[in-house]
């Protein structure tokens, strides 16, 4: 892009922005179950964006210029914690600032002899692993039961040592929407005297309606004893505009751990809540506002139609042949996986009907499967997405799994990523049928079974260089 000689107008970049878009991916209606989340209300939409509009330019860096920023967001962490059990709280652009905050302030907080460490379940979600990358903490993993899938206690007790400095567990993990064992895992953080942290960025906003509208949802909250902190995203079950989160810590003091400050420059006062320093308040006027158009009456109402969708997708799929459903979801989460049909190969066959259903590749025993987040809308189209699943189901066993070049992935895990400059690295992958640079949305099913076959650090590292190819 170069930039025009003279400015455009407001119509022609709007325009261009449709045309720029043709491919995406609709995000409202409810046939792509990841990424966004709908509530089926435009009203309550279009009262977000506006808000978020109205604050789009003020800066959240300094709450004394502008005290709006401080009473939105005592207000929305108010609600937020009133909720979830109590606690003080920080409003954040999203799940992966809040637990970076929340890690942080458990480094902070801890006294080790070596390196800080964490226990971490396999299923709990990247953002602890890539917190640990940017703050110097080891994560330990924790294996999960094959079964539930939910994490261990005993394992958790295990990986606790002295350098320990955070336990974490999940409400729910994300891959198949289990809750891990909560008062369990905080009460042996607790009698270590470790510090124990929940992830429940998906769950937060959503698991107090669930059990409201009759469901068995367990304690996992601030009130459970030995929770320290606790990340909860609005712009998930809360539906907020993206990136709206906010991460509640039982004890003011560990709050403060979170915060950084900075005198040693002769600028302006520095004191940061968040990771971000300036930023637009738009995410948290649009939360603000998405919270004060649907009201308690708004969320239960959405929870209802989320149980009953979520019962449902889990009932259908569980009647399609060679389908099955991963563990005993609590949430609005289901995984389901196949002995029979290449779930990639599904995947792709779902999206030719229009419907985007998320490949998972297996991990620590834990097989591929697909992953279905259930919103306020899904119930609507529960049924269509059943027999796009069935279709797909039948499509997928008739083309059998997908088929790789002899030898591809030996020669993927042998390569010297870092001797193939992009341009190299996109001739391979279109030499096996991946274009990279191409428009519209591709199929994956290759993709995604070289990637299965590889392992994790080996993965990693082809992730990079497809993300590197596709923004030069």
């Amino acid at each position: 892009m170069s930039l025009p000689d003279k400015g455009r107008s407001t119509e022609e970049l709007l325009a261009e922005i449709t045309r720029l878009r043709r491919d995406d991916l609709p995000v409202r209606g409810g046939k792509v179950t990841a990424y966004v989340y709908d509530t089926g209300r435009p009203e309550v939409h279009e009262a977000a964006a506006r808000a978020y509009f109205e604050m789009l330019e003020v800066n959240t860096l300094d709450p004394t210029a502008f005290p709006s920023v401080v009473e939105m967001e005592k207000q929305v962490v108010g609600a937020v914690a009133e909720l979830l059990g109590g606690g003080w709280g920080i409003f954040t652009s999203g799940g992966t600032e809040s637990i970076m905050l929340a890690v942080k302030a458990a480094r902070d907080s801890g006294k080790t002899a070596g390196r800080p460490r964490m226990a971490v379940p396999v299923t709990a979600h990247p953002a602890f692993h890539k917190a640990a990358h940017y703050l110097g903490v080891v994560v330990d993993a924790v294996p999960v039961d094959p079964v539930t899938f939910r994490a261990s206690p005993a394992a958790v007790e295990a990986a606790i040592g002295e350098d320990t400095v955070l336990v974490v567990a999940s409400a729910p993990s994300y891959p198949q929407g289990v809750i891990d064992p909560i008062s369990e895992i905080a009460a042996i953080a607790a009698a270590r005297g470790v510090p124990c942290h929940v992830d429940a960025c998906v769950g937060g906003w959503l698991l107090p309606w669930l059990r409201e509208a009759g469901a068995n949802v367990p304690p996992f909250d601030l009130s459970v004893p030995g929770v320290t902190s606790l990340s909860c995203d609005l712009h998930k079950f809360g539906y907020s505009p993206k990136g709206a989160s906010v991460v509640l810590f039982a004890d003011p003091a560990l709050r403060r751990r979170a915060y950084f400050a900075s005198a040693s420059w002769p600028g302006y006062t520095v004191i940061n809540a968040t990771v971000q320093s300036s930023k637009s308040a738009g995410p948290l006027g649009g939360a603000w506002a998405t919270f004060q158009a649907l009201g308690r009456e708004g969320y239960l109402e959405l929870g209802r139609t989320t149980l009953a969708a979520a019962r449902t997708l889990r009932e259908g799929i569980a009647k399609i042949p060679g389908l099955r459903v991963l563990g005993d979801p609590e949430s609005a989460l289901v995984a389901f996986g196949s002995d029979e049909v290449d779930v990639f190969v599904l995947s792709d066959e779902a999206r030719k009907r229009g419907w985007f259903l998320q490949p998972q590749l297996s991990y620590a025993g834990i097989p591929a499967n697909i992953h279905i987040t259930v919103t306020g809308v899904t119930l609507r189209g529960v049924e269509a997405m059943l027999e796009v699943i069935a279709e797909a189901t039948e499509a997928a066993r008739g083309r059998g799994p997908a088929r790789l070049p002899e030898g591809l992935v030996e020669l993927i895990a042998e390569l010297d990523l870092d001797a193939l400059d992009d341009e190299t690295f996109g001739e391979l992958a279109a030499s096996v049928g991946v274009d990279l640079g191409g428009s519209g949305q591709p199929e994956m099913a290759v993709v995604n079974a070289v990637l299965d076959a590889l392992p994790a650090d080996r993965r990693e590292a082809v992730l990079i260089r497809f993300l590197s190819v596709i923004y030069s």
